[in-house]
């Protein structure tokens, strides 16, 4: 059975925000941050650390 990874995703994000009931904000500040990292100059950096 394949899974797309943005549905595994978002799957595990809807269990941690109810389990864990983190503050919205703080949610929405790490989404952002993910989403600006990702297209900015340490893309290359992050990619090469995670890797």
């Amino acid at each position: 059975m394949d899974v797309p990874l943005w549905f595994a995703l978002l799957c595990v994000g809807v269990l941690g925000v109810k389990l864990i009931r983190p503050p919205w904000w703080l949610v929405a500040v790490l989404l952002l941050g993910g989403y600006l990292l990702a297209g900015s100059l340490f893309a290359p950096v992050i990619n090469t650390a995670v890797k």
